[in-house]
């Protein structure tokens, strides 16, 4: 059973709130030797969806997780003009974007079981976004996931400082990631010479692996049980081959 706990740190004087989570039990006398990985939630926020994941994550796989808070207050909104409202600078700016991940991320590796060689990045909606912009940033990452993730950028002459190797997760008939998108994600990772990867899902549309998706009441947003349990295994499948 992971120990969790939420920590509230500060962006440019904005307070977020976000959620560890890591082995139970945990060896004292073993420092910095798990891997990490950071967790950047759906486009609302922080919800029982991330928090669920970084536990599994630490429960099912023995890592360190931090889930991040890029919206604020630890909250997940639900006004549709209020989360675009959210969104939409982040969308405009990388620097932005990249700058609530590396806030994260730094959580993260203060965790002292935390291997700073063995991070990865997993996200989720605009949370694969982010995670994306880390990597297109440079960070060093062993891997980069992203699950019904955006794909676009405004910098993508930035992929040439991809270090990771990048997986993609994506529903064949998500109507917020269509086929231009892909091809310019495509297009964008053999010009960086990235080692990558997109899995596409046929049926699955956004947001597939979010079991409260049919929540939001709209067309093109729903889970799908067969794509979230074969995209998490692909993730597993690459962490399993990157943190050896």
């Amino acid at each position: 059973m992971a120990r969790t706990r939420e920590i509230e740190y500060a962006v440019d004087g904005a307070r977020y709130v976000g959620y560890l989570a890591e082995p139970e039990p945990s060896d004292p006398a073993v420092d910095r030797s798990l891997p990490g990985v950071l967790v950047a939630h759906e486009g609302p926020g922080i919800s029982d969806h991330a928090r669920t994941r970084a536990r599994r994550l630490a429960d099912e796989l023995g890592y360190v997780a931090f889930a991040l808070d890029y919206i604020g207050d630890g909250q997940a909104l639900t006004d549709r003009q209020q989360i675009m409202a959210k969104l939409g600078p982040l969308r405009e700016s990388p620097e932005r974007t990249r700058a609530l991940g590396h806030a994260g991320l730094a959580i993260l590796l203060a965790q002292p079981q935390v291997d700073p060689n063995r991070i990865a990045a997993i996200g989720f909606c605009f949370g694969g976004t982010m995670a994306l912009e880390l990597a297109r940033d440079g960070v060093d990452l062993r891997a980069v996931v992203g699950f019904h993730s955006g794909l676009a950028t405004t910098r993508p002459g930035d992929a040439a400082n991809i270090t990771a190797r990048v997986l993609v997760c994506i529903g064949a008939d998500d109507p917020l990631i269509p086929p231009e998108q892909r091809a310019a994600f495509e297009a964008e990772m053999r010009a960086g010479g990235v080692d990558w990867q997109m899995n596409l899902y046929g049926g699955a549309v956004h947001s597939f692996t979010n079991p409260d998706a049919d929540r939001a009441g709209m067309a093109g947003i729903a889970y799908d049980q067969p794509t979230d349990e074969r995209s998490w295994q692909a993730m597993r499948e690459l962490f399993d081959s990157v943190f050896r």
